[in-house]
């Protein structure tokens, strides 16, 4: 009985001093025997996270960087001093009024494309009188004062309408979760991100609003459909321009993760409208009210800071009224939401583990009483 007890004690005591208590915590990371790693394993990650417990104040905060109502004076520029510029593949239909000689009869089964004056590749027209004349860059007014002043050396005070039959010159496409994913032409009439995906019948369900890409000139700008769609913020608007790609991507990247002690470990993908922490935890059941730590629930999110990894926001639900501020809190794709455990559920999971072993020592015990 001796042998029994005092293998039980150096064991409970081997276990209290010498190893982790196992379950769902987070605490600073200590690394032991720092001997045996290499010099890029001998870190302590504690100071490159940032704690933030959340509180109304630091709600306020965050809150400050969604999205608002706004203007864009650069656009509303761009789209009042707006020109179309002719370019190669268009087609232009002239007419010189008293003058039917000099305009391409129409028929009764040609369309205004086909009796129009094709932009050839070198970006020129031909033109009675005139001959070939560059169109190619010009708006039509400009093409329009080229040709009366040119045709003044043959006709009195000609009069001259330019019009655009055709626009083949310029396009933009619009790819991805759409409902009709389209090539889109670009005319007299300018067309922003907004007239392009309302052309392609708008976004499909499982689209990422807020991940829109603009690809122009080999460069990529990130788009926020959600704060233009639902905020009302025009400075995420764009005049489009010639071979612009609009791609709105699927929301597969746009999930978090909900771990620890819950009723049921998830990823969850964020909505439309957004996703916040009590959503989060309402979707797998809620924490385990037995097992957790009300006081330690996590959002781990990496960090802007380029001299930090991640930014860990703690609310503290000890008092059930704070989890109002849970439904405030909103995440971010990539987010990772863990439930502690409490200390005594962790103690329980140790007691657990020595149990097995504590019943063969008694076991043996037993075998050493009869032996003996």
């Amino acid at each position: 009985m001796n042998t029994f007890k005092h293998l039980t004690s150096s064991l409970l005591l081997l276990t209290l001093t010498a190893c982790t208590i196992p379950g769902g915590h987070i605490e600073g990371v200590s690394v032991n025997d720092q001997e045996e790693l290499s010099e890029d394993e001998q870190f302590d990650i504690t100071d490159q996270v940032n704690t933030i417990l959340i509180t109304p104040t630091v709600l306020g905060s965050i809150k400050g960087t969604e999205p608002t109502a706004s203007q864009n004076p650069a656009l509303e520029k761009q789209l009042a001093n707006y020109s179309y510029t002719v370019d190669i593949g268009d087609v232009l239909n002239i007419i010189v009024y008293d003058h039917p000689e000099l305009t391409i009869p129409a028929g009764q089964f040609r369309d205004p494309e086909q009796m129009g004056n094709l932009v050839d590749a070198q970006g020129n027209i031909f033109f009675p009188f005139i001959g070939q004349l560059h169109v190619a860059g010009n708006s039509v007014a400009t093409i329009r004062e080229a040709l009366t002043l040119k045709l003044r050396r043959y006709l009195e005070d000609p009069q001259i309408d330019v019009k655009v039959a055709a626009y083949r010159s310029k396009r933009t496409y619009v790819t991805g979760a759409v409902m009709q994913p389209t090539v889109m032409p670009i005319g007299n009439v300018p067309v922003t991100l907004l007239d392009a995906i309302n052309g392609a019948g708008g976004i499909k369900d499982d689209a990422d609003w807020r991940s829109v890409i603009l690809t122009r000139d080999s460069k990529d700008e990130r788009l926020d459909l959600y704060a233009l769609y639902q905020k009302g913020d025009m400075s995420q608007n764009r005049l489009l321009k010639h071979n612009d790609i609009i791609h709105v991507p699927r929301n597969d990247a746009t999930k978090v993760f909900v771990m620890g002690e819950v009723k049921r470990a998830a990823t969850l993908p964020i909505h439309r409208s957004g996703l916040t922490l009590a959503e989060a935890l309402g979707n797998v059941g809620g924490f385990n009210e037995m097992t957790a730590d009300a006081s330690g629930i996590f959002i781990l999110r990496a960090s802007t800071d380029e001299n930090k990894i991640a930014d860990v926001y703690q609310l503290d639900a000890s008092n059930a009224a704070a989890l109002i501020l849970a439904t405030q809190f909103q995440l971010k794709p990539l987010d990772l939401v863990y439930v502690t455990s409490a200390p005594i559920a962790r103690w329980n999971k140790v007691i657990s583990l020595l149990l097995p072993t504590v019943r063969g020592l008694d076991d043996l015990n037993d075998l050493e009483q009869d032996l003996n």
